[in-house]
């Protein structure tokens, strides 16, 4: 129990405390760190005036797994094991960060099979992240059957994604240099007839969580994250574009083959802010995902037989100095700045995830909101704790 002027504060779930006099009580509730509503381990640690929260402290850390410090006593073959683990959910485009950074460190050209190969499988691993939060979110909220859904749709997705890398969750298809195999015989014919099933059902997730008014009177106007805050705390991805905020790496800075989607690529935003257009943001970014994926299918049956990697030498050292790579996430902005001292190992791998900064802004965007509200706003951000402690 810690006192301040004129107010008491009791603290509920550490063994629980007597509030002692004051003009007048505000509790102090812990969310987590092992709590059902999150994706992982967080704690939150809420101050409420009644039904109201007056103070939200996002406290993270529970998963840490030393990353970063991992990436200095590893080969830059070996970093990529760490590097698609973070964000459990998005493991390809994880390995993809890496991977350009270290090309750009060696100035290495790519063939361009595998730039677009990869464009394909990375626009896949969007879909894939999407499709757990589009069926998570209302599971959250207290609808269980579009998760069923969503796990049937992810189910199609992730046997062309094995079939080709042999990994369900964690990859391990790129390579410095490109990617790890050629692709097996018919597999583009097998992806295109996934990516076209997929995309026929999922006007489910209209129909059922959309069309829901139950799902709309828990998520509309409730939550609303404001542009300027977008900008203070650095959030990116659908969490940003439901505010307004229209960036998107793959158009306002193309890397692999982005630049030549330009007429598929569709950057989806909404100005209201709230529970609900996040939510309307990731679907239609989805469906958006499966088109590019079409696209990455047609110029892959186009272009002719090529290799699929550079050849490296036994050894890989990178080239003294320093660089920065970005991706465009499915959950925001990866950044990765990459130190090398020309040896074997990065001297310095600094990772810039997308989950840890959307989440720092929940302490300016609880406030003032309804402590029944808070698993609807905190469902709303879409993140993956072990992107947060990395």
């Amino acid at each position: 129990m810690a006192e301040t002027t004129g107010t008491t504060h009791t603290t509920v779930g550490i063994g629980g405390g007597a509030a002692g006099t004051g003009e007048s009580t505000d509790m102090v509730l812990n969310i987590g760190p092992q709590h059902p509503a999150t994706h992982g381990v967080l704690r939150l640690r809420l101050t409420l005036d009644g039904e109201l929260i007056s103070h939200a402290e996002p406290v993270v850390g529970y998963m840490h797994r030393g990353a970063e410090k991992l990436f200095e006593a590893r080969d830059y073959r070996q970093i990529i094991v760490l590097a698609n683990r973070h964000d459990w959910l998005s493991a390809f485009a994880n390995e993809l960060g890496v991977v350009l950074a270290v090309e750009r460190m060696l100035g290495m050209e790519v063939p361009e099979r595998a730039v677009w190969l990869r464009t394909l499988l990375a626009e896949l691993n969007r879909v894939l992240n999407h499709l757990m939060f589009l069926g998570s979110y209302p599971l959250e909220l207290g609808g269980i059957t579009p998760i069923f859904y969503a796990f049937t749709e992810r189910e199609d997705l992730q046997q062309v994604m094995e079939e080709v890398s042999g990994g369900r969750m964690h990859y391990m298809f790129n390579r410095v240099g490109g990617l790890k195999d050629e692709l097996p015989a018919g597999w583009t014919d097998r992806a295109r007839q996934a990516v076209t099933a997929v995309r026929g059902r999922m006007t489910r997730f209209d129909d059922l969580v959309l069309g829901n008014e139950v799902f709309r009177a828990r998520t509309r106007g409730v939550g609303v994250l404001s542009p300027g805050t977008v900008h203070a705390y650095g959030v990116s991805g659908p969490i940003a574009r439901a505010s307004g905020v229209d960036f998107d790496l793959r158009r306002d800075e193309p890397y692999l083959a982005y630049g030549e989607l330009g007429d598929v690529l569709r950057v989806v935003t909404r100005d209201a802010g709230d529970c609900l257009a996040r939510f309307e943001v990731l679907l239609d970014q989805a469906k958006n995902a499966l088109d590019l994926a079409d696209a990455c299918l047609d110029r892959l049956t186009a272009l002719p037989p090529g290799p699929i990697n550079q050849r490296l030498p036994k050894v890989l050292k990178a080239p003294e100095g320093a660089t920065y790579a970005w991706t465009e996430n499915p959950l925001g902005i990866n950044g990765y700045y990459l130190v090398s001292k020309g040896e074997k190992t990065p001297y310095r791998m600094k990772l810039r995830s997308a989950s840890f900064n959307n989440i720092q802004a929940l302490s300016e965007l609880l406030p003032g909101t309804l402590v029944s509200d808070m698993v609807a706003i905190l469902g709303s951000f879409f993140f993956v704790v072990g992107d947060v402690d990395k």
